[in-house]
């Protein structure tokens, strides 16, 4: 009786979000079509009314940990699900992602992802697309200066699964030679990459010691692995995750 209870305010909570996403995108557009700071400030407002309405309606609480950076700086971050998504947006002042070409064809939110510069990236084209990827994150830094936020294993990871950190976020850090903040999470144990129930508790995203430029590209990419792989592990193990679960 708990669970459907939960399930049916989860899909409550699902749709509204979507349907708030569209109303907020919409009253925004004409403003974001000539405007970086109109397409950034509808999608803050979003991203506060979905941690607000996920807290009262599925009892999902979020909270923000470390020292929120500014500036010019990539932020290398474990990604869960869309939750960590809202979250890392909503916290930094000036954030862009690295995001999969696909969604710049979506209505409305292929508009404001090209207004705030985000950086498309054809992921089956490997070394021609890392290549694109670097020339046109130089051109977003001139365009749309802010926080590059990269996802290092490239896709969504959930609790308790394995993949690698790929070299395109190393080869960034070393092109751009600005900081990197690595970003842990646990956000994956309560909202999961596919379905709809939602679960109760308390999900983090986490700001890491910055790491400064310079550091040889092997290094950096084994030290984010490192340092995120075990802050989002003890944040998970917070939320009563354990990998052999």
């Amino acid at each position: 009786m708990r669970y459907a209870l939960q399930w049916t305010r989860s899909l409550i909570f699902v749709g509204q979000i979507y349907l708030a996403m569209a109303v907020v995108g919409l009253l925004f557009f004409p403003w974001a079509l000539f405007s970086d700071r109109g397409a950034r400030m509808g999608a803050r407002i979003w991203c506060r009314w979905v941690r607000w309405t996920a807290a009262w309606m599925v009892g999902l609480k979020s909270e923000i940990r470390g020292e929120v950076p500014s500036g010019e700086l990539l932020i290398a971050a474990k990604h869960q699900s869309f939750f960590d998504i809202i979250l890392l947006f909503g916290a930094v002042p000036a954030g862009k992602f690295i995001m999969k070409r696909e969604l710049l064809f979506t209505p409305v939110l292929g508009q404001y992802a090209t207004r705030i510069g985000c950086v498309p990236v054809n992921r089956g084209k490997r070394g021609a697309a890392i290549s694109k990827m670097v020339a046109d994150v130089k051109k977003s830094a001139e365009e749309h200066p802010g926080q590059l936020i990269i996802y290092p294993q490239g896709t969504r990871v959930p609790p308790g699964e394995k993949l690698p950190y790929k070299v395109g976020t190393a080869i960034l850090y070393s092109q751009s030679g600005e900081p990197c903040v690595p970003v842990a999470t646990n956000v994956g144990v309560f909202w999961p990459k596919r379905g709809i129930y939602r679960k109760p508790g308390t999900a983090v995203i986490e700001f890491l010691p910055v790491i400064e430029p310079g550091m040889p590209s092997k290094i950096f990419l084994a030290k984010i692995e490192a340092d995120v792989e075990a802050a989002s592990n003890r944040l998970m193990a917070e939320a009563g995750f354990h990998a052999e679960d």
